[in-house]
């Protein structure tokens, strides 16, 4: 009996009150689902970024990036690095069988991050691989520009030990946000490291570095460079095997030695 009691809300309602209830409930209906549908892609694509390079390699290239999934991979590079020369900074065997040439950037999140990883590498592979570190600094990193040219006075004062010292402690303390380590803190790292301060103050204010920051630059752009780090391993005959665009894991950089090593 109480069911009978409850009446329709169209009961007694005209036709075409009742269509144009209809078309109105199907547009928001619509309206609704494609909120559903369009919301979540658009928060992807802002989280992401818009180039998807950079968000499967695990580079800074100019927008965010995420670190290399398990299905990318290292890749042919698109041209040779530039000869490894008495020039270079140099951490290993200089006679090792292998080489590893990173361009990095003292300001970037994934470089900071890889880091450790090529320190890791240094330490398994003793004498069959070397490293060697050039710029690449990139624009939107405020001090990067600045901090590439201070690890260059550095070792340009001090030698190979000290660049690689400097170096070393720009990355284990920046924030990597482009302005992580202050460029104050530049003239004491130099002094912490065994560089004379004043000398080092001249050098980085007189722009002594700043040709070779962009020679390097350029040579790395040269080799396929578009993001940070970029590592090409370069066998003995000095022609690049395969390009690392990216933070890779150290079991998959020792993957990529390995399989070289045992075509030598």
């Amino acid at each position: 009996m109480e069911e009978q009691k409850k009446l329709s809300m169209f009961e007694g309602a005209s036709p075409k009150l009742t269509f144009m209830f209809g078309v109105v409930s199907g547009v928001v209906g619509a309206l609704l689902i494609g909120g559903f549908l369009v919301i979540p892609h658009l928060y992807g694509a802002s989280k992401g970024g818009s180039k998807v390079s950079a968000a499967s390699t695990g580079t800074t290239s100019g927008t965010a990036a995420t670190a290399p999934s398990a299905a990318t991979a290292p890749s042919a590079p698109a041209g040779n690095v530039k000869a490894v020369s008495k020039d270079d900074y140099i951490r290993g065997d200089k006679n090792a069988k292998l080489t590893l040439v990173e361009y990095g950037d003292l300001e970037c999140p994934f470089c900071k991050q890889f880091h450790p990883t090529m320190q890791q590498v240094m330490s398994d592979y003793q004498g069959k691989v070397r490293w060697v570190y050039r710029q690449y600094p990139l624009s939107f990193h405020q001090n990067a520009e600045k901090e590439a040219e201070a690890s260059l006075c550095a070792g340009s004062l001090g030698g190979q030990e000290k660049f690689w010292n400097f170096v070393d402690k720009v990355y284990l303390r920046t924030t990597s946000n482009g302005t992580g380590f202050a460029l104050t803190d530049l003239g004491p790292l130099a002094k912490e490291v065994g560089v004379d301060q004043a000398k080092f103050q001249l050098c980085l204010d007189g722009g002594s570095m700043t040709a070779q920051v962009s020679a390097e630059e350029a040579d790395g752009t040269a080799a396929g460079v578009n993001g940070t780090p970029t590592t090409f391993l370069v066998g003995t005959d000095g022609k690049t095997i395969t390009s690392i665009p990216g933070a890779y894991p150290v079991a998959q950089v020792k993957q990529t030695i390995d399989q070289a090593l045992a075509k030598l």
